[in-house]
Formats: C-alpha cells, structure tokens, sequence
C-alpha cells in the first residue's frame, strides 16, 4: 500500500525521512540492552471468573519500532493491552521495564514509568481546546507568587505544545481551536501528539484508525510511523490487517488468550495473519500436539 500525497488537506505534514537526532538513533546490535526495550512481559496471565483471557503470554516492546497486535474478538488484545498500562494487575508473570520488574495499578503508574495509551474514543474532550486536551490532567501553574491563585500558564504551556506537534510533523490551524471542531484525522493526531508528549518511550494505541475514512487512516498510519521512527515504541491494536502491515515492523497475533504468530514483518502477508488469527494447522496453540 502506499500513502497518499494528501496530508496537507487535513493540515498534517509528513516528515520525508526519519529525522533523528544522534541521541535518538539506534545502533544495531545482536546484544540489546534493557533500555533497547519499553517493556518485556513474561507468562501473563488473567482470568476472570472461569474465562482464562490471557494464558502465559510473554511479549516485549522495542524503541522506534511498530508492534502489531491482531487478533479476533475475544482474543484477548484488549486484556492484555490493560494488563501492560496498569488497569489490570496480572494473576501470573511480570513486566519488566529499564531491567526491573514492576508493577503498575493504574494508567497514571504505567505513564510514570513512559508508557502512554491512545484509547479508541480517544478520550480527547471535544469542548475544550487543543492546548486544553494536551495538557488536561497536566495543567502547568505560573510559579512564585501567582502559583496559590491556580493561574494557567498558557505560553508555556503553548510552547511545549508546538514542539510536541512539530516533532511529529503535525500542523493544525490554531491551539485555540475546539477539538470537535478537527477532522477526524486531526484529533487523531492531537491523541497520538498528545501521549508522545507525555510518554518517555511507549505508546499503546487501541484501533487508532477504526473511525476515519481511508485518506485519513492513510494519514495517521504515516504518523505512526513517524512516531516511532522518532524513537517512541508503538503498540497497535487494529482490525485494519493491511493498513498497518504497512507500517509495522514486528507482528504478533492472539488466538484464545495465546500468542499464535509473533514474527518480524519479513515477508509476511495478510493471510500469514488471518491463518494464524482462525487456527489452521502450524499456527494455532491448542493444535500443539496435532503438529508434531
């Protein structure tokens, strides 16, 4: 697939190469270091009454690549995705970040140790404005002798809003805008500018194109890949198969709570990734035994 030239029509602009600086660039190597990873997860497990959701499932997160995760309804994408974020604690396993083992109880615990998520309403409020959503629960006060009295401070928080934007290469008419007044395309942006300004290497996006028409999908798929091109690690959700094989550079697919597929993208195909998704034979993990 290839991306169309009209990203200027919803007011983004697209990098034209990766645009890294030094600190940002990767050297490859057959070693990783824990602080190659945004996290690494081994044996989760969740279940919820009688259902088990997630059934031992180890996972892991690089910087500056794109982690597919596909899977049918009741898979367990969602399980699993809460599970990494905070909502969810695990029954069994750990998650490891920067080479130590923690444990996050809410979302606020998963974005104090850099990990951010994009929800698939977005949970952007459309009444505010675009300045308003990206700091919204991050309010900046003016210092000294005004902080007691709660003034914003807007400039700064303006200008720290600007470089966010700019280093995705997105453009928007004005800060002051409401965001129901975007296209679709541009709130998008504003959610995934949004959790990379507050993010420090990873961002969980649940179904980010779900809602948008294919010029648009096209546009934020491109601002995806500029996401982690700038060295961010993103975690994709999304029924949108060929789309986002486009762009990912790894791929991992559940089936019944188990990871059935995790390749790098290669040569992979989209029915590489329905074969595994349905459970026919070499892909499916309850047809372990059936293989041998």
């Amino acid at each position: 697939m290839a991306f169309r030239g009209t990203a200027d029509q919803l007011g983004i602009v697209r990098n034209e190469g990766k645009n890294m600086d030094a600190s940002q660039t990767e050297v490859a190597s057959p070693l990783r270091s824990p602080s190659d990873y945004v996290f690494r997860a081994e044996g989760l497990s969740k279940t919820f009454g009688h259902v088990k959701a997630i059934r031992d499932v180890s996972i892991e997160l690089r910087r500056g690549e794109v982690l597919a995760l596909f899977g049918d309804n009741g898979a367990g994408k969602s399980t699993l995705t809460k599970m990494l974020c905070g909502v969810y604690s695990p029954d069994t396993g750990s998650i490891e970040i920067d080479g130590q083992s923690i444990t996050m109880k809410s979302t606020r615990d998963a974005e104090d140790h850099g990990i951010t998520v994009v929800h698939q309403d977005l949970a952007l409020a459309p009444d505010l404005t675009v300045l308003e959503n990206m700091f919204l629960g991050h309010e900046m006060m003016h210092g000294g002798i005004l902080k007691p009295f709660g003034f914003l401070s807007r400039l700064e928080m303006a200008q720290k809003t600007e470089k966010a934007l700019q280093s995705l290469s997105i453009r928007l008419p004005s800060l002051s805008l409401s965001v129901k007044d975007l296209s679709g395309g541009q709130r998008q942006a504003v959610a995934v500018a949004r959790a990379n300004m507050w993010s420090r290497s990873g961002i969980l996006m649940d179904e980010p194109t779900a809602a948008l028409g294919t010029i648009q999908s096209d546009i934020v798929c491109q601002l995806i890949r500029t996401t982690a091109d700038a060295g961010a690690g993103v975690m994709i959700i999304s029924h949108d198969i060929p789309r986002i094989l486009d762009i990912a550079d790894r791929v991992i697919v559940l089936r019944h709570g188990e990871v059935a597929l995790d390749e790098p993208i290669g040569s992979l195909t989209r029915s590489d990734v329905v074969a595994a998704m349905v459970g026919l034979a070499g892909h499916d993990p309850e047809d372990k035994e059936d293989n041998k």
